[in-house]
C-alpha cells in the first residue's frame, strides 16, 4: 500500500488582501466577530498588504513601533489602532444593530 503524501502552501493572508475591496469585507467579517486580538492581527495582514513603511510613515509610528503594536500577543494603545486605520485609509462607521 503507498500513502500519497501533498504538500500545502502556507496560506497567505497577505497575499489575497490585493483590493480596498477585499481588504473592506475582509476588515468589515473580523468587527463583526468581535475578537480584539482577531483585529490586532487583521490590520497587521492590511499594514503589510499596503507597505509597512508606507503605513507607519503615514501614521506617525516607527517602523519598529508598528511591528510591535500589531504583533501577536500586543495590547497597543486605542490611540494607536486609530492612527493605524487612518493611515490605512480605513472609514469606520457605526450602525444599529439587528
Amino acid at each position: 500500500m503507498t500513502t500519497q503524501v501533498e504538500k500545502l502552501l502556507p496560506f497567505d493572508m497577505v497575499a489575497l488582501l490585493d483590493s480596498d475591496e477585499m481588504i473592506s469585507e475582509y476588515l468589515s467579517q473580523v468587527l463583526e466577530d468581535g475578537d480584539s486580538d482577531e483585529l490586532i492581527r487583521a490590520l497587521g495582514y492590511i499594514a503589510k498588504a499596503k507597505g509597512m513603511t508606507k503605513v507607519a510613515k503615514d501614521s506617525g509610528l516607527g517602523r519598529e513601533s508598528l511591528y510591535k503594536a500589531l504583533s501577536e500577543g500586543a495590547k497597543p494603545r486605542f490611540d494607536t489602532v486609530f492612527k493605524v486605520i487612518k493611515a490605512l485609509g480605513i472609514k469606520l462607521h457605526a450602525e444599529p444593530a439587528v
